[in-house]
């Protein structure tokens, strides 16, 4: 049974029985983790150790993807494009810019200080949130059509609070969020080891801390196929249909359906 409705074709097919989707292929897709540790590189991140799980199934389903960390490079704070424009003597992001736009999927991981996302993590929102006065060749704010998720490790709490905002930065600038986008591992309350330690106050434990965590696991797989499913089908649709969401439309008049109540 097929609906059309404006840009959008809509399948509804019974069946009954398991699918064989083994013939699912995201091998056009790419994706970029930005890393947002306080640790400088070669200092063990967690959070990496995390992403290593995410990105180990991205090699096994042929999907190009890309780490950066992002304390290692000379980012200004602000919310513009470029900061050298604003009194600032570097800054790369117009360089890390390009790769993110580049990228299908955007993968955030951040450690948690304090029940909060790291410092390095909201200044990289700040800097994507500076991006909202560019739109894409539909005229959509420019990260229409990308989807977004967040990697969260730390001990005692805060990855669900973490995660929403986050998430919501992302989606308010325009990326696409699946269902189940968030992942992530805490430790016990108080002092302890961290996600991927093998040694702890000097004692070698038997397994790697949190490898073992089906929940963790469990998790970080539901993510990392949610959001190649949504990254596909996105990708396949040509993003999403300008019709009732082009800024540039509406600043050049256009209103679709929309009624101003004042005038009613």
């Amino acid at each position: 049974m097929i609906f059309k409705n404006a840009e959008y074709h809509f399948v509804f097919v019974n069946y009954s029985g398991i699918q064989n989707y083994s013939h699912m292929d995201f091998s056009n897709l790419n994706a970029i983790y930005i890393n947002c540790t306080l640790k400088k590189s070669p200092q063990e991140s967690h959070t990496s150790t995390l992403m290593n799980v995410s990105k180990e199934i991205l090699r096994k389903e042929n999907v190009s993807f890309e780490e950066i960390r992002f304390i290692d490079h000379d980012v200004a704070s602000g919310v513009y494009p470029d900061m050298t424009e604003y009194g600032w003597e570097t800054d790369e992001w117009p360089q890390l810019y390009k790769k993110i736009i580049a990228a299908d999927i955007l993968i955030i991981g951040t450690p948690i200080w304090l029940g909060e996302k790291s410092s390095e993590t909201q200044k990289l929102i700040e800097r994507l949130y500076a991006m909202s006065g560019k739109v894409n060749d539909k005229g959509q704010y420019v990260f229409y059509g990308k989807v977004g998720g967040c990697i969260i490790t730390g001990n005692e709490d805060g990855i669900k609070h973490c995660a929403m905002g986050i998430l919501y930065s992302l989606q308010h600038v325009g990326y696409s969020i699946p269902p189940q986008a968030d992942c992530g591992w805490i430790g016990k309350v108080g002092p302890g080891p961290s996600y991927g330690d093998q040694v702890w106050n000097d004692e070698k434990l038997n397994t790697p801390v949190g490898f073992d965590s089906d929940f963790t696991n469990r998790n970080t797989t539901f993510m990392t196929y949610n959001l190649l499913h949504l990254a596909s089908m996105l990708k396949r649709n040509d993003g999403y249909s300008n019709y009732g969401n082009s800024r540039e439309q509406w600043n050049n008049g256009e209103r679709w359906n929309f009624e101003n109540p004042e005038y009613r």
